[in-house]
């Protein structure tokens, strides 16, 4: 794409300094795999305006709903939970013992500034040790130190010892979060931790605010779901698919940016940000709704990018598409740097025309709309 396109489409912002706003206070808001509940009342009170109905399951999952005695339904969905760790041990010394909860990378726990939420106070800070560099056997004289693991990992609260931490409130269980906000970067990147999924949280929050701002009538019953527990194996996903039963899912996660370095392009795809939105081809994509999807894009003039996945997608689509109801899924994803760090990042322009994507794709389905196997 031209950087003359590019400075054109930088105009095409969907959302303002309110928008912006909002998605601070989601990135910035903890919510741990099956402790969402804070951060899932701040989007169900930004987005009940927008919607007629809205629930939260047992487990947390919240569901707002345009139109909900619809027969035929539509959901557009997004994971909320973050990748985070749990109190494992607690040692007489005072020090805890941690494993984890997610997919978490290890490597970069070491000097990380954290959370931990007990029962009593959602927020106590603590860190991550690490012996001084001097003191480690062989670093003076070898770049071949092995990489921290899960095990060499533990946690200092400034406690003296098991009693001092008992008396915190400090327990086996507790969830444990990096200490990370929200940033910008370059006026161009939003940069924090949990981007992956919570811009997806903010990005089908905006679906159901531009529809109400645009007076546009469906004529059938839209669920805009915020799942939990997709970082544990797409828990709850499965669960909320079988509740709706719904006739078709757009599943909306975060992909690669394969451009940074030590990434191999032949195993992750040539995907990147500033490129837009990608798409993605696997059995679990009912292949005519992808088909839909990159017509619309090709209507609208939305540039994407395409990806194949080789075993499974990893996300919530999977969970959609097998689940008991035949339900018609498709994958829409976000560029993202540096996934399940501290410094995820996503192209705020990247941001706005995905958006545009899925709300012109959920403006042109039809009620009673089939995709069936055959073309």
């Amino acid at each position: 794409m031209s950087d003359k396109k590019k400075i054109k489409k930088e105009k095409t912002l969907l959302y303002g300094k309110n928008e912006i706003n909002f998605l601070e206070s989601l990135l910035n808001t903890p919510s741990p795999t099956w402790f969402e509940y804070t951060w899932q009342q701040i989007r169900v009170d930004y987005i009940k305006p927008y919607v007629d109905e809205m629930y939260i399951d047992t487990y947390g999952t919240a569901v707002g709903i345009i139109n909900p005695d619809a027969e035929y339904k539509v959901v557009i969905e997004a994971h909320c939970d973050e990748i985070s760790r749990f109190v494992n041990y607690i040692t007489e010394k005072g020090l805890l013992h941690i494993i984890r909860n997610g997919w978490s990378d290890h490597q970069i726990a070491p000097g990380q500034r954290v959370h931990i939420h007990t029962e009593e106070k959602w927020i106590v800070d603590w860190v991550i040790w690490r012996p001084a560099i001097h003191t480690r056997w062989g670093s003076r004289n070898s770049w071949g130190e092995k990489a921290p693991q899960v095990k060499d990992i533990t946690i200092d609260v400034g406690a003296k010892d098991k009693k001092e931490i008992e008396k915190m409130g400090i327990e086996v269980g507790n969830p444990l979060t990096y200490d990370a906000s929200f940033m910008m970067l370059n006026d161009r990147y939003f940069v924090g931790r949990a981007l992956d999924n919570r811009a997806w949280g903010f990005m089908i929050a905006q679906v159901a605010r531009l529809l109400k701002k645009n007076k546009k009538k469906l004529d059938f019953g839209l669920y805009i779901v915020n799942s939990v527990q997709e970082e544990i194996w797409l828990k709850w996903a499965r669960m909320i698919a079988e509740h709706i039963s719904p006739d078709v899912a757009i599943i909306t996660d975060v992909w690669h940016d394969t451009s940074t370095p030590m990434i191999d392009k032949t195993i992750e795809w040539d995907t990147k940000c500033w490129e837009w939105p990608t798409l993605t081809v696997w059995p679990a994509v009912q292949n005519n709704l992808l088909r839909h999807i990159k017509s619309i894009a090709k209507k609208k003039k939305i540039d994407y990018q395409m990806c194949a996945a080789s075993t499974y997608t990893g996300t919530d689509t999977d969970a959609f598409a097998y689940s008991n109801s035949w339900v018609a899924s498709a994958l829409i994803s976000l560029p993202l740097r540096y996934m399940h760090t501290t410094v995820e990042m996503v192209d705020k322009h990247d941001v706005s025309e995905t958006i545009k994507l899925i709300y012109e794709t959920v403006c042109s389905v039809k009620k009673g709309q089939k995709f069936n196997y055959l073309k």
